[in-house]
């Protein structure tokens, strides 16, 4: 066995990369005859046409999307029958939580985004009341699967309109839909996947000049192996991700637990105390007192345990710390709430980092950290980062680990799309944040909290920090609705139901009395 092993970056050189390796190659060099050559960018392996039964060739290229993750692309075709067929497949592992991807598609600009749709992931059209079950994996944009859709709709409608009329009625209306986004198919001369010959390439939708209704296109993928490309930074209004835990059934049919192997009952929870079998009043959480509440892992399924105790923070409040930790999966959470009453006013605090020795204030003061709760927004104008209420969840961490964590996630899961465009402005946005989290240069960070449930250490406590501005500001009516507190009423309202229950009553004593 080699003493060196082969690493991912060897098993999945990015597409930039193979495309250069091909170029400089001559082109009967380019593939190779049947068999695995480790020095050729593209594979390919006799296989089975499930068509005619003949053996065809299967063409495999490992690949890594920059940005985002290993992929494999795979392109079948039987030179007996004409069949092919093309899927891309994740290589990489499944992610912790789901993902819902959703655009707004506003423009025929927008058509051209780049989406990699995995083949767990389900797209959902609102507009064309169109869902789209996980099928088989793709690497392509907008656009195109707009004229998959077409594609695959068309196939049987001339059948559908003699058999069953109301479904080619419906059917129909979307196929109208999308050619009006995408342009008209020439009837004359239908899309043959078993044609041979040069390809005619229809006119993209971009080049048309008739208006365009917009639309909004979902990714719901629960892996989490799907993307779908956002214009210049995070901030894009016309595209918003937002993470989810998996349900145990989302669990099964990605096969990550046995459908038989089914959790016990969980016991139920309290911390009231019961004495001859009444409960009494629940008791208050102490100072260094850890409480364990049963639940069931949202990762595989399976019962683990919560971990809960109350911390107080000098010069801000009490808040909750939240452990879980499943001995099955491996799968770990750790989040914050806090542990005090809503505030009356919202709370926005600025920060002048100035050198790197604010990034790190858990060395110079042991309790220093920055708590950040689930509906506090972020952002630092200097490199155009916006980062929305509850995209990481509560946190209890440094100034510092924050940041590592932003740069991680978007490292992780988001790619450039250098295979259509040369457009380098994410690459650009990744450097600026990488030397903000480096402290290369001062800059501006910023938390807008509604609820004024985040805080971010004073060094010079309790004296003002110099280098810090905090405001309080009244919520907005919006912003109660969003928090639901302008129907929340926890004093008198007892009188309001006895007032609702004579209103619902009176109607029917009228009745009775007219009756009579």
């Amino acid at each position: 066995m080699s003493s060196n092993p082969v690493t991912n970056a060897e098993l999945f050189p990015a597409i930039g990369s193979i495309a250069a390796r091909t170029e400089e190659l001559p082109v009967e060099a380019q593939t190779v005859e049947v068999t695995l050559d480790e020095e050729r960018p593209v594979q390919e392996i006799e296989s089975l046409c499930m068509r005619c039964h003949e053996q065809g060739v299967t063409r495999l290229l490992l690949t890594s999307i920059p940005y985002f993750r290993e992929i494999i692309v795979m392109s079948f075709r039987c030179e007996h029958c004409g069949f092919n067929n093309n899927e891309v497949q994740s290589a990489g592992e499944i992610r912790p939580e789901g993902a819902m991807y959703t655009i707004h598609v506003l423009a025929r600009e927008d058509l051209n985004r780049q989406i990699v749709k995995s083949n767990t992931c389900t797209v959902i059209i609102p507009e064309f009341e169109l869902t789209i079950p996980p099928g088989r994996g793709q690497l392509t944009t907008i656009e195109g699967l707009i004229r998959d859709i077409m594609i695959d709709l068309s196939t049987d409608q001339p059948l559908r309109r003699v058999e069953s009329p109301e479904a080619y009625e419906k059917i129909q209306k979307i196929l109208d839909r999308c050619k009006a986004i995408v342009g008209d198919v020439d009837e004359e001369e239908p899309v043959n996947d078993n044609a041979v010959g040069p390809l005619t390439t229809p006119k993209r939708a971009l080049e048309l000049d008739a208006p365009m209704v917009p639309f909004t296109l979902r990714l719901n993928d629960p892996s989490g192996n799907s993307f779908a490309e956002f214009v210049g930074s995070m901030a894009d209004p016309k595209w918003n991700l937002r993470t989810y835990h998996r349900t145990r059934q989302q669990n099964v049919e990605l096969g990550l637990i046995a459908p038989e192997d089914v959790p016990a009952e969980v016991p139920a929870a309290t911390s009231a105390k019961q004495v001859d079998g009444i409960p009494s009043e629940p008791a208050a959480i102490e100072k260094d007192e850890i409480f364990t509440f049963p639940g069931t892992c949202s990762s595989c399924g399976h019962p683990c345990n919560t971990l809960i105790t109350k911390v107080n923070i000098p010069y801000f409040k009490d808040v909750l710390i939240m452990s879980t930790n499943c001995d099955k999966c491996g799968y770990r959470d750790n989040e914050v709430k806090s542990g005090s009453a809503i505030s009356k006013q919202g709370k926005r605090i600025t920060l002048k980092v100035e050198d790197r020795d604010d990034l790190s204030r858990d060395i110079l003061k042991v309790c220093t950290s920055l708590c950040s709760s689930e509906t506090c927004g972020m952002s630092i104008p200097e490199i155009e980062l916006v980062l929305q209420a509850g995209t990481l969840g509560g946190r209890f961490t440094t100034l510092e680990g924050i940041l590592e964590q932003i740069y991680e996630e978007l490292s992780d899961k988001v790619f450039a799309g250098d295979s259509r465009t040369t457009d380098n402005s994410f690459v650009e946005f990744l450097q600026k944040l990488k030397a903000v989290k480096n402290a290369e240069h001062p800059f501006t960070l910023i938390l807008d909290d509604p609820l004024a449930n985040s805080y971010l250490q004073n060094l010079y406590a309790p004296d003002p920090d110099p280098n810090m501005t905090i405001e309080s500001y009244d919520r907005t009516f919006d912003q109660n609705e969003e928090l639901g507190l302008n129907d929340m009423k926890v004093e008198g309202y007892e009188a309001d139901a006895q007032e609702s229950a004579k209103i619902e009553a009176a109607p029917t004593t009228e009745v009775e009395a007219k009756s009579s």
